[in-house]
């Protein structure tokens, strides 16, 4: 593991480690697709660690190719959720969860707004994406 990590963590049975070298932006988002909820049991909040992480203990991670364009990670032994995977460039999306004592985040954006049940709300002012705007950013 690198000592210039910006932030460190572990899944709950500690046997996957994971250290992020950048957070780019340093903004916390919310993913409400249909697909994350169901994979999470609510809203995935997560930050964009680019292709810059590093995983001890990746013979414990298991993946599941969750669309054309994706895959998930978790830790095979406690089920942790590690990463969201875009796999045209490599993008890990990372649950903020999982990383110890991140201060300096900033909750600021919510995607797949338009798949978000009304049982819930957050109530910071985020810039809020539909999916369709979210594919049509990617897209280029």
């Amino acid at each position: 593991m690198s000592k210039r990590a910006e932030a460190r963590g572990a899944c709950l049975c500690g046997k996957v480690k994971i250290e992020a070298l950048s957070m780019c932006p340093e903004n916390v988002g919310a993913c409400h697709c249909n697909m994350c909820r169901k994979w999470g049991g609510g809203p995935l909040l997560a930050v964009d660690c680019n292709m810059e992480v590093n995983f001890a203990g990746e013979h414990n991670i298991s993946t599941y190719s969750s669309s054309e364009w994706a895959e998930r990670g978790f830790c095979s032994l406690c089920g942790t959720h590690l990463f969201y995977k875009l796999k045209k460039n490599d993008q890990y999306i990372v649950p903020v969860g999982l990383f110890d004592e991140v201060q300096k985040l900033n909750f600021d954006h919510q995607i797949f707004i338009e798949e978000k049940p009304k049982y819930y709300t957050f109530a910071n002012e985020t810039t809020n994406m539909t999916g369709e705007e979210v594919f049509a950013q990617f897209s280029d």
